[in-house]
């Protein structure tokens, strides 16, 4: 009975423990769980990791260096957001609203991204390599000089998206929409262009771009 007297402290410290360690992440008033209201939040360069964050409402929220490595960001919204040399490699975003978010030098490798939104959001310097971006709308986006190696970007949107500089080295663009675009000084050897689309698409100074494509 003494021994179970002189553990039982210790038990009950262990349980407070586990219990703690169940409470859902608090950075600024933000409550880092799936549905959370946190718009305009304050998360610059957070430890957001692993975090269920489905449905999240992040608009305009400043995530500039933060760390979402692995994070589930299904559906969240994160329209204006400020994700500046932010880490999201190998997150799931997938039908997200990304609209008009700054993504400048973020990495995005081997992102979860299947028809996520992202119209006029920003991507200069960003790495993007073997992102899965089937079905995403990523119209006016500004990805200038971005890493998009491997991509997946079949049935795409890129239309009019400022693509100077890009590498889309063995990116598959099988049916993407390229209208518009812009591809100046960009690189496309061993892309996949099966039916893709590039009516009145900028190729000066591009990589193996379709030169010969029907306008």
């Amino acid at each position: 009975m003494k021994t179970s007297s002189l553990l039982l402290p210790l038990l009950l410290a262990t349980a407070s423990a586990f219990a703690a360690d169940d409470q859902p992440l608090t950075v600024n008033g933000c409550t880092l769980q799936p549905e959370s209201q946190c718009a305009n939040a304050d998360l610059r360069g957070a430890d957001l990791s692993n975090q269920d964050l489905r449905k999240i409402n992040l608009a305009g929220a400043d995530l500039s260096g933060a760390n979402l490595r692995h994070a589930i960001l299904d559906l969240a919204n994160l329209e204006k957001a400020n994700l500046t040399g932010a880490t999201l490699n190998r997150a799931s975003l997938q039908q997200a609203n990304l609209r008009l978010a700054n993504f400048t030098d973020a990495q995005l490798v081997a992102i979860q991204g299947w028809g996520l939104f992202a119209q006029a959001a920003q991507f200069k310097g960003a790495n993007l390599t073997a992102a899965y971006l089937e079905f995403a709308r990523m119209s006016g986006a500004k990805m200038h000089g971005s890493d998009l190696r491997a991509a997946d970007l079949e049935m795409t949107w890129l239309s009019k998206a400022d693509l100077k500089g890009a590498s889309l080295i063995d990116a598959n663009l099988q049916e993407a929409k390229l209208n518009d675009a812009n591809l100046e000084n960009a690189i496309l050897t061993g892309a996949r262009r099966h039916y893709a689309s590039f009516q009145g698409t900028n190729m000066e100074g591009c990589t193996d771009c379709p030169m010969d494509w029907e306008k």
